[in-house]
């Protein structure tokens, strides 16, 4: 007896549409096979599912029986392939046939029940894009799988539970779909926490407000990495859109915990100067997204930036120039998603104390040209805004009364960013992208038009600091970003000005 149940094999975001076929034989001796490239995690299955029917009661049939995951050119990863071959060698007891156009997809424990299993979102965007009307997954999995409206979603807890269903004994209903009670990212500090460093909490509102990426350079204790932790408190939430594609990597990774819904806030990654280039930018034998991707759409942090092994920090420069990553191995090529805001912070030299009003700087000529070495002309180029953070005065500090000079908060800031993404949503609403940073030299002829001095103030400053055409776009593109946030539909020379004071590159 041949039975095909359909389910699905995801490789990075793509999914393909994988056939279950078994067969279970009328004659040769009893043996459980598993062919079609499968994995190791796969091949164990028959383990697996040998056990879990066996505690759930079920009758196991004692023949010969020979699995084939189609198409078998494929390979195949992961446990998800335990529910389609425990359905398939148990229908041949149902007296119904399995429902038409269904999906079967999850992980089986040895006593029958089902277990949390990653890609559930990827599962169902596939079934609404091919037709079918079924999904069936584990009860942990299937508010993440109901975040696609159109596709009937079962949570199923156990196989007997499943078996009684397909009988007539029980109804599973299908589940709906349950926002998880998610408030807005709760920041480690608040803007008004930070004593001084105005300009620098400028810089960041115009990088929150358009996506540019930033360098702040410091000595030791000026509030460089507390400037960064302050970021996530003033972006804006994310779009549906922007939602949905950081919700499918989270999924394609197994981020998303049990009962897990849309991920509403943007992610905040700030992996150690430690990190491997693999870490970083993703890939392996099997490829998995790494940093860059885990942060699209929001913050990845990197501080102490000239300790990173220049390897790995080379690493960075077609993603943030492309919004993407293509990881390609000898059998499988997977892209992944790269759209964040790089917020990077580095000592002026190896001690930290360089150009410092009141300490000496202890390190030698030969030392500081290392260092500064370690991030190369062209990634700082991809940089847009380039803050110089400096010391903050201790006696400053001890006079500073919070209740007699307010600070603005995270909130107030957060309000004015909002409200400049709205208009540059308006703006790029068919072009299919989402900031100012992202816009190509097309848009930039379109929604960027400089009057004549504004022009000649940008040449001008251009040749005598020796710009390159990438860092002529990227200041059009941050004074943009600036007249979004003065509610300014055009381009003054007092944006643009503004735009290039954070382009002077700092000594690196």
């Amino acid at each position: 007896m041949l039975v095909k149940v359909c389910s699905v094999s995801n490789s990075g975001l793509k999914t393909i549409g994988i056939e279950v076929e078994v067969n279970v034989a009328s004659r040769g001796l009893p043996a459980l096979e598993i062919v079609g490239l499968p994995s190791k995690a796969v091949a164990e299955s028959k383990e697996r599912v040998k056990t879990a029917i066996v505690n759930s009661q079920l009758s196991f049939p004692q023949r010969r029986i020979i699995i084939n995951l189609a198409p078998a050119d494929v390979p195949k990863e992961g446990s998800c392939y335990d529910l389609p071959i425990a359905v398939g060698i148990l229908s041949s007891g149902l007296e119904c046939g399995l429902p038409q156009r269904s999906l079967f997809f999850g992980e089986l424990s040895l006593d029958g029940s089902l277990r949390h299993t990653k890609g559930a979102l990827l599962l169902a965007l596939f079934a609404k894009e091919n037709d079918f009307v079924n999904v069936f997954v584990p009860k942990a999995s299937a508010n993440e799988a109901a975040i696609v409206k159109g596709v009937n979603v079962y949570p199923v807890e156990s196989l007997n539970q499943l078996i009684k269903h397909f009988s007539g004994l029980i109804q599973i209903m299908p589940t709906e779909y349950r926002e998880s009670s998610q408030d807005k990212f709760d920041a480690e500090f608040n803007m008004s926490e930070v004593l001084g460093q105005e300009q620098a909490k400028r810089a960041l509102e115009i990088s929150a407000a358009g996506g540019h990426n930033f360098l702040m350079v410091g000595s030791p204790g000026a509030g460089k990495t507390m400037l960064a932790r302050a970021l996530p408190g003033i972006l804006p939430p994310l779009s549906e859109k922007e939602s949905l594609e950081v919700t499918k990597i989270f999924s394609a990774s197994g981020r998303i915990p049990p009962e897990g819904s849309l991920v509403r806030t943007r992610p905040f990654r700030a992996p150690h100067h430690t990190v491997s280039q693999v870490g970083l930018t993703g890939g392996g034998t099997k490829p998995q997204p790494g940093e860059i991707s885990l942060a699209h759409r929001g913050v990845l942090f990197l501080d102490e930036f000239n300790e990173f092994p220049r390897s790995v920090l080379e690493a960075l420069r077609q993603p943030m120039e492309d919004g993407r990553l293509t990881i390609s191995r000898s059998q499988q090529r997977v892209e992944y998603p790269a759209r964040f805001i790089l917020a990077a912070s580095a000592n002026p030299c190896p001690c930290g104390y360089l150009d410092h009003p009141k300490r000496a700087c202890l390190c030698t000529e030969r030392e500081i040209e290392k260092y500064r070495k370690r991030v190369s002309g062209p990634l700082l180029d991809r940089i847009d805004l380039h803050i110089k953070v400096p010391v903050v005065d201790i006696e400053e500090l001890a006079r500073f009364e919070p209740l007699k000079k307010r600070q603005t908060t995270s909130d107030e800031i957060r309000v004015r960013v909002i409200q400049a993404r709205q208009v540059q949503q308006e703006r790029f609403s068919e072009d299919g992208i989402h900031t100012n940073a992202e816009m190509k030299n097309k848009q930039i002829a379109k929604y960027c038009v400089l009057s004549k001095p504004v022009k000649q103030l940008l040449v001008q400053a251009g040749q005598k600091f020796h710009l390159s055409a990438r860092s002529y776009y990227k200041m059009v593109k941050v004074a943009r970003t600036i007249a979004d946030l003065d509610k300014s539909d055009e381009i003054n020379i007092a944006h643009m000005a503004e735009a290039l004071q954070y382009r002077l590159r700092i000594k690196l």
